[in-house]
């Protein structure tokens, strides 16, 4: 914990123990030195009941062209069925407006207007989650270029300084040659 601790207080200024849960996970696998980075949506899905999958199911279906598609059919039909009995034998099984036809409508929207929102508010909760493990890798990335900052900086602080003592050997050197020089002529 006292790696922990001490990275904490390093990048954020603060101790682990006051860090939120994201940035305490942060810290733990910046300190472990291991990737954040999963698959998100392959974990919702193992978690996923059986309700919810089919939630899932039905809410792609319905909101389809194949579905739209479907309906439209099944209405043209309804209604073409429905002129046909009454043409041919002057009595149909749903007269004009078509109570029974409405009725099966109303019933399959009572049904699947829940589902679709069982579905979309599974979708909502993905998306947190995936927001949040978003958040979670941009900040080990930003933690992570911090200290590859520091790092390149750190780097190039000490090459100024072998740079300056190189520098200094060489005027001494130049130095030397010069009073040589000087004492030839």
């Amino acid at each position: 914990m006292h790696k922990h601790d001490a990275a904490a207080r390093k990048l954020f200024g603060v101790s682990y123990d006051e860090l939120d849960e994201s940035a305490r996970k942060v810290m733990h696998h910046m300190v472990g030195r291991t990737h954040i980075a999963r698959n998100t949506d392959k974990d919702y899905a193992a978690k996923a009941s059986r309700g919810q999958r089919a939630a899932d199911a039905v809410a792609a279906f319905g909101g389809s062209w194949i579905f739209i598609g479907l309906f439209a059919a099944t209405m043209l039909v309804w209604i073409s069925l429905n002129s046909l009995v009454l043409l041919h034998y002057d009595k149909a099984f749903d007269p004009y407006p078509y109570i029974l036809l409405n009725l099966v409508l109303s019933m399959l929207a009572a049904i699947q207007a829940p589902v679709i929102l069982m579905s979309q508010n599974r979708q909502a909760e993905k998306d947190r989650l995936n927001a949040q493990h978003d958040y979670e890798v941009n900040l080990k990335a930003e933690l992570e270029i911090m200290l590859l900052h520091e790092k390149i900086d750190m780097l190039r602080e000490g090459q100024w300084s072998t740079l300056l003592d190189l520098q200094k050997e060489q005027l001494a050197m130049l130095t030397s040659l010069n009073e040589q020089k000087n004492q030839r002529n």
